[in-house]
């Protein structure tokens, strides 16, 4: 059964018998959701609002002709963490799976991240001596402000030119002379023939996707789906002794000091009456004059489901990086020195508010990866 018919809300949005709880939790993501969890463990009475009408935020998972589609992008968990490994698997069954990523030039398909079928593909080069020797040749060796320049000091100008310039512009839709080089402070670079994308030890999908595991966090879980909390806060922020908001920041705050940047995204989904798409779950489009960034063939997230595979049916979305405005969901932060400066404005109100935790990518306006939401969770609990 799907999320939106389980998780049906408990509470009706115009209910006017609304009860008091321990935590009224803004957001069903994964901060949201876990949080809930934990807090259901200890005893807490929580209440969940949620502004989509499905639960599980970006996770949230849509079956397509049988297929399960990341319909907000593509998740693989990955963690060194035992103690977040051991939490997710408690949730439901992870299958194992290793991220293999291909970057398509022109007609050329090569390995990512740089490894040595990379170095290969791009040279001919069959030794790592060889490799290496090749890329320090090509190395930019001044001093660095920007990304142009962090990447050429890191892996040379031919890897920069192929396959760095042409995607990382079209991400975030700015010249990289025009990026911090923070933004990539280490690019992965392997002498050796190791395509995995992660180098976490556990990496996995859950089985199912991640609907899931979203379902056993929000498990007997009072929800109301369909609501936006800044716009019906005086209703709700009494309905509980502290807040949890995973929000955008600025927006609680009522845009006071002007408007953080985002970057978002969007997918163009479609069904392929072929088996066998592109052979690989994702690749990486860096050419600028292709628009969209990438491609992702979602049964291959699934490669243990021999069902799906003898289906002569495929589901693409090809992925388009946008300017984010209010019509639009934002989804990475630009964390560029501006937009830094105004967030430590908004971070120090928001130390003010003593009954409200503000936890996840957009609360804090910084990329997370799935483990270290959980691991912020945790601590977070680990220390009250």
């Amino acid at each position: 059964m799907e999320q939106k018919q389980k998780l049906k809300s408990k509470v009706g949005a115009n209910s006017s018998k609304l009860k008091h709880y321990d935590y009224l939790i803004v957001g069903s993501g994964l901060y949201g959701s876990t949080f809930n969890y934990l807090a259901k463990k200890k005893g807490k009475r929580t209440l969940i609002l949620e502004k989509r009408d499905v639960v599980g935020g970006n996770l949230y998972c849509e079956k397509i002709e049988g297929i399960y589609v990341h319909k907000y992008g593509p998740h693989i968990f990955h963690t060194d963490n035992i103690r977040v490994w051991n939490f997710v698997n408690n949730m439901t069954h992870f299958n194992p799976y290793i991220l293999q990523t291909v970057a398509r030039v022109g007609d050329k398909l090569y390995s990512l991240p740089f490894n040595m079928y990379t170095f290969n593909q791009l040279w001919g080069v069959t030794t790592p001596e060889e490799a290496i020797a090749r890329i320090n040749d090509d190395k930019y060796t001044g001093e660095v402000h920007n990304l142009e320049e962090q990447a050429l000091s890191l892996v040379g100008r031919d890897i920069y030119e192929k396959l760095i310039k042409g995607y990382t512009e079209k991400q975030w839709g700015r010249d990289c002379k025009n990026l911090p080089p923070f933004i990539i402070k280490r690019l992965p670079t392997r002498y050796t023939f190791n395509g995995n994308y992660f180098n976490d030890r556990y990496q996995g999908i859950p089985e199912g996707c991640y609907n899931a595991m979203i379902d056993k966090l929000l498990e007997d879980t009072e929800i109301i789906t369909g609501v936006d909390y800044n716009t019906n806060r005086e209703k709700y922020e009494k309905m509980a002794n502290k807040i949890v908001y995973t929000g955008k920041i600025d927006e609680y705050f009522g845009y006071k000091y002007g408007k953080l940047q985002y970057r978002t995204v969007r997918w163009d989904t479609e069904i392929k009456e072929v088996a066998n798409f592109q052979g690989t779950a994702i690749i990486n489009q860096p050419d600028k004059n292709v628009k969209y960034t990438r491609i992702i063939e979602h049964k291959h997230f699934e490669p243990y489901n021999g069902k799906i595979h003898q289906l002569n049916k495929t589901v693409i979305s090809k992925e388009y990086s946008e300017e984010w405005d209010e019509t639009k969901e934002g989804y990475y932060p630009v964390n560029d020195g501006k937009n830094n400066n105004l967030y430590k404005k908004y971070k120090e109100l928001a130390e003010k508010e003593k009954n409200v935790i503000f936890g996840g990518r957009l609360a804090e306006y910084k990329y997370y990866d799935m483990k270290d939401i959980i691991e912020s969770v945790f601590s977070y609990w680990d220390n009250i």
